[in-house]
């Protein structure tokens, strides 16, 4: 059985993936490795607790040593790469745990996929052949877009947070193991991901929850900030298909279409909730948003060209907005009390 070793498979985006990989893909097993910080749950894969095909081992992605031992003792034959320090805001008053674990830890896992499958630059090791590094980046190693164009995979790297800049040198590191080794590498750059068990310190929840609460709705500026929305199990279905079908040393850009600015966002997060369950003074949740003070360097505009994954791959979103909004808000409201 094919063993693949995914990072952060506790937190948000990994635990999405790994619950729908190994549904798909019933001839693999997945390690999951996640260090369980405040953004790694283990309620969050609790649907496949029981599944002898997932096996979560607690640890950092910065430790050789345990990196260099679940490779020997699994026979790893596959990374996909989550684990990353993510919160924009977190990395602008702490910026040294983006550095360690987005950098360093991503060294540490290319290093070790680098020793294990490789017996020399560009010789690979018998039956390590199909062996694949694939990394999960995102969008915000481009910078910010004016009030046109796209994000296109070759659209210059120019990060403007500690947070966007860690990953940049994170998808740098692994385009040097594929120019400098040979290392069977892919990198997907993704635009915001929103859906079920995303870490409440995000915008979609902390709306959702400021809401419910009848606490204030804090949205940063002037509320005009531009996002792409890319529903979760869309991107799931895209780092399975650039895993499996990518071409070694290629990036894939994966975005949902779906633009909307901040504003949009609580607008139509406010209004299906005065629908789904009102407020007990019968007043709308509109009345809760509030502006606050812009987020120090807050890029103004992010949107993906996801053309090349659409054409080379096949992948198509199958959320719009709309649609994937109303599944995340009757998520929450589900499991809110829990």
């Amino acid at each position: 059985m094919k063993t693949i070793l995914v990072t952060g498979g506790a937190g948000f985006i990994g635990s999405n993936f790994i619950i729908h990989f190994l549904e798909k893909n019933p001839d693999t097993r997945l390690i999951n490795l996640d260090l369980l910080t405040y953004a790694g749950n283990l309620q969050n894969v609790s649907e496949v607790e029981a599944n002898a095909r997932h096996i979560f081992m607690k640890g950092d992605i910065c430790d050789r040593k345990l990196v260099d031992d679940l490779f020997t003792t699994y026979e790893v034959a596959g990374v996909i790469h989550f684990a990353a320090e993510s919160h924009v805001d977190n990395s602008i008053s702490g910026p040294e745990a983006f550095i360690k674990t987005n950098i360093n830890g991503t060294f540490t896992l290319l290093d070790a996929a680098r020793k294990h499958w490789l017996k020399a630059p560009f010789e690979v090791k018998e039956g390590k052949e199909n062996n694949r590094f694939l990394h999960v980046s995102t969008d915000e190693v481009y910078g910010t877009l004016g009030s046109t164009g796209l994000f296109t995979e070759e659209t210059p790297y120019a990060p403007n947070s500690p947070y966007s800049a860690s990953k940049a040198s994170s998808d740098l590191l692994v385009r040097s193991y594929f120019h400098t080794y040979g290392l069977n590498v892919v990198t997907t750059n993704c635009s915001n991901n929103y859906g079920p068990k995303q870490h409440n310190e995000k915008l979609i929840p902390t709306i959702i929850r400021k809401a419910l609460s009848g606490q204030p709705i804090p949205i940063y500026g002037d509320g005009m900030n531009v996002r792409d929305w890319l529903y979760v199990l869309d991107h799931a279905k895209g780092i399975e298909l650039a895993f499996k079908n990518g071409k070694a040393g290629e990036t894939y850009n994966i975005g949902g279409r779906n633009e909307r600015t901040n504003n949009e966002i609580v607008q139509t997060i406010c209004a299906l909730l005065d629908r789904e369950k009102p407020r007990p003074d019968a007043k709308s949740y509109k009345e809760q948003i509030t502006f606050v003070k812009d987020r120090a360097g807050h890029d103004k505009r992010y949107a993906i060209d996801a053309t090349k994954i659409e054409t080379k791959l096949g992948w198509r979103a199958e959320e719009n907005f709309d649609s994937g909004i109303i599944k995340t808000i009757q998520w929450y409201l589900h499991n809110s009390g829990k």
